[in-house]
């Protein structure tokens, strides 16, 4: 009799295993399912970093066992991270190779996930509405040190820079500056956009440079203005068709191809179902770009 039993008992946790397993099957939010689940970190582009974190919590809702930790600290600090295995996504205003040996960012992959555009910024007070990137050159380096010397009123100029680590910085080098070093003894260095927007709310005569989506908000739009660059705005029309120079794209670097949930995670940035979120704060769905 005693036998009996025990083989009832067998065969019943026998059916509820395998129960559990086809339930766990069909469940794509399961927890042992890793392309849907998990932990990943991303770090770097304080400029993406805002999508990135918005886009981490929409995805978290599709799938609650998912977790995605968004952390800033410049572009270089994100591929510093992700080559080293610190973090699985390194999110990076410029191209790995401005930022890591020719050889170690051979190792990494780059996924394209938007493009951004950036504005040379001024605070309200300034009465400039368009500089050439002569005279932008001449301010960030230090020869020019008075808005009466481009036009505006008898005022020192107030630089605010950001730090050399910056993917940001990188992008104004390549596009605006010409090549040209800023003059980091000129002005003062901020570690984010957040920061440079927030020094600027409260210094009359600043100038700077900030990721569009960076301005978004009611408080930017009542303190910072947007400079023209040789008379162009900063446009979305604009800057897709490249008329406009002061852009870059935003990647997402992962050390060799990307699996599991990382990959599910990077489909999901550039999906449709995601474009909505890109537009609305400001950045550019590759899609919508016309030159390459």
């Amino acid at each position: 009799m005693k036998k009996v039993s025990l083989r009832a008992i067998m065969a019943a946790l026998a059916i509820v295993t395998i129960s559990t397993a086809f339930t766990a099957c069909g469940n794509n939010e399961s927890i042992g399912n890793t392309e849907t689940s998990g932990l990943i970190t991303l770090a770097g582009s304080t400029a993406l970093q805002p999508l990135a974190d918005q886009s981490g919590r929409k995805f978290s809702e599709k799938y609650p066992n998912a977790l995605i930790n968004v952390q800033g600290g410049g572009s270089g600090t994100g591929i510093r991270l992700v080559y080293e295995g610190t973090a699985e996504i390194g999110n990076s205003d410029v191209y790995a190779e401005k930022k890591l040996d020719k050889e170690k960012a051979k190792e990494l992959v780059d996924h394209k996930v938007c493009a951004i555009g950036f504005a040379v910024v001024v605070s309200n007070d300034v009465k400039i509405d368009s500089l050439t990137k002569s005279q932008i050159q001449d301010i960030f380096s230090g020869k020019i040190t008075n808005w009466k010397e481009v036009g505006g009123e008898n005022q020192k100029i107030e630089v605010f820079h950001r730090s050399k680590g910056s993917g940001t910085r990188a992008a104004f080098k390549d596009t605006v500056m010409g090549g040209i070093e800023e003059n980091d003894a000129v002005g003062q260095i901020q570690d984010s956009n957040g920061a440079v927007e927030k020094s600027m709310e409260s210094t009359k005569g600043s100038i700077s440079y900030l990721a569009l989506s960076a301005l978004t908000s009611d408080t930017a739009k009542k303190n910072i203005r947007t400079l023209k660059i040789e008379g162009i705005e900063a446009t979305k029309e604009k800057i897709t068709t490249g008329e406009y120079p002061f852009w870059s794209y935003e990647h997402m670097y992962t050390k060799g191809e990307a699996k599991d949930l990382t990959k599910t995670f990077l489909d999901y940035m550039v999906s449709d179902e995601n474009k909505p979120i890109v537009e609305k704060m400001g950045y550019i769905p590759i899609s919508d770009m016309k030159i390459k």
